[in-house]
């Protein structure tokens, strides 16, 4: 997406709001509505407008529209979802923030999975772990213990093999909570044939507005409010709801159904931008390119180019994409992500990442070629190693 004169390369950040959604949130706020709990007809009239979002947004992740919990984001449902009294949560350390912070909070134990040089999870391995933790539990039973996987990762686009560790969990009665929030609207995903309990999902990474998520949780998972006060989201999530950004999560969530099949053809031009990068910069590195990615994802690292300043360059070049994840922007600490991975601190602190979405175009990739060109011909940058 180019505007006034700048390039837009941050989708895993944050997407762009797309046109119909502005027009359904528009919608919503002009109506004459009232609060959604009311039995009137202006209550109902709100209630109408969430309930068609809450279709939208199952049909897209292929749950039931009642699995369906509207939270003010992704953040809030996994801080719900991890807030249970758990014995213990499973996870890898390339966990989004919103993931690790929670448990590294929490009293349980923090059983960690290993990972591969690409950011597998090692299938073999955590089914070893489980059976371990299970067998040796005592009075910790396998019912209070929680596997928490993302379905794709922000950082590098890497999908994980969420269905495998879901059946091994599941039959050990351990509890799956998944963080789809980057694979959704990019990728086929079917929250009853994964297998899991639990999936976390956002609007703003489709193109919605931002401050609207969903958790949405299987049918039978016994799971206590985190926000309470009210009887809204049938007593699972307290507070008047949000009806215009819901409106807007809904029809965000139908274009990016719609688009499906169109967003894979992104795949093209995210070969053609680490083919030019591989051409242009020869000591450059594609992380994980060896491994199942996501179709508009790249990571790029280049030796002795700080990542932070090469960010700053493509921003005055015109051109918008990051370091690592945007949720921890101006933090000087590498990324746990690259770090489980093994990656040296060179090729870690040096980390960008390209991510293309909805509006991207031709034209796009053509200005990044010629801001790469510039910006990464020059002299190496000298750094001091303590």
């Amino acid at each position: 997406m180019t505007s006034t004169n700048r390039t837009y390369l941050d989708y895993n950040a944050t997407a762009p709001l797309r046109p119909e959604v502005r027009a359904a949130m528009l919608a919503a706020i002009d109506s004459d509505i009232g609060n959604a709990s009311s039995v009137h007809a202006h209550g109902r009239a709100a209630r109408a407008v969430i309930d068609q979002a809450r279709e939208q947004v199952g049909q897209l992740v292929g749950s039931k529209a009642t699995q369906v919990v509207f939270t003010s984001g992704a953040t809030e449902a996994a801080n719900w979802a991890l807030s249970a009294a758990w014995s213990t949560i499973y996870g890898a350390n390339i966990e989004h923030p919103a993931v690790m912070l929670p448990i590294k909070r929490s009293a349980a134990k923090h059983v960690v999975l290993p990972v591969d040089a690409n950011g597998v999870i090692d299938v073999v391995a955590a089914a070893k772990l489980f059976s371990e933790n299970i067998q040796t539990g005592g009075n910790k039973p396998a019912d209070k213990q929680l596997l928490v996987v993302q379905l794709a990762n922000n950082e590098t686009g890497v999908v994980q093999p969420v269905g495998q560790l879901a059946a091994l969990a599941r039959e050990l009665g351990i509890t799956v909570l998944t963080d789809a929030v980057q694979a959704v609207g990019k990728q086929f995903v079917d929250f009853t044939g994964l297998g899991v309990d639990m999936m976390m999902v956002s609007a703003h990474k489709l193109g919605g507005p931002s401050g609207v998520g969903a958790l949405v949780i299987r049918d039978g998972v016994d799971l206590l409010a985190l926000v309470t006060g009210g009887g809204q989201e049938r007593n699972r999530r307290g507070g008047t709801e949000n009806v215009s950004g819901i409106a807007g999560f809904g029809a965000a969530a139908e274009a990016a159904h719609r688009d499906l099949a169109k967003f894979a053809d992104l795949e093209m031009l995210r070969d053609r931008v680490e083919a030019f990068v591989s051409r242009a910069t020869p000591e450059a590195v594609v992380i994980a390119k060896d491994a199942r990615r996501l179709a508009n994802t790249s990571c790029l690292a280049v030796p002795g180019r700080r990542g932070e300043t090469s960010v700053i360059k493509f921003d005055l070049a015109g051109v918008s994409l990051s370091a690592g994840s945007a949720c921890s922007s101006g933090k000087t600490a590498r990324s746990e992500t690259l770090d489980a991975m093994g990656l040296n601190d060179e090729l870690a602190t040096s980390a960008l990442r390209v991510s293309l979405g909805w509006a991207t175009t031709q034209d796009d990739i053509a200005t990044f070629e010629q801001a790469w060109s510039s910006i990464m011909g020059g002299v190496r940058e000298v750094r001091n190693v303590a």
